[in-house]
């Protein structure tokens, strides 16, 4: 993962919003196409989903928790 001013971990020590983001919110996040989300859900890499009825949903802390396990640092919840 890229470590520019943009990127994920940046997106992290300025907070998240409080709710459950959306794939269009993680697509945002990690600068991929929405696709490559749902691509990652299909082959279960990327931050943990889950669904609330038809709609898929992501966990804030989970998400967290992912790219800190990518980039070995500790980020401020």
């Amino acid at each position: 993962m890229a470590s520019d001013s943009t990127g994920p971990t940046t997106a992290l020590r300025a907070g998240l919003p409080d709710r459950y983001l959306t794939p269009d919110d993680i697509a945002d996040l990690f600068g991929v196409p929405l696709e490559t989300v749902y691509a990652w859900r299909k082959k279960h890499t990327g931050p943990p989903g889950f669904r609330i009825g038809k709609h898929l949903r992501y966990d804030p802390a989970q998400v967290r928790a992912y790219v800190q396990g990518l980039t070995g640092e500790t980020l401020a919840a």
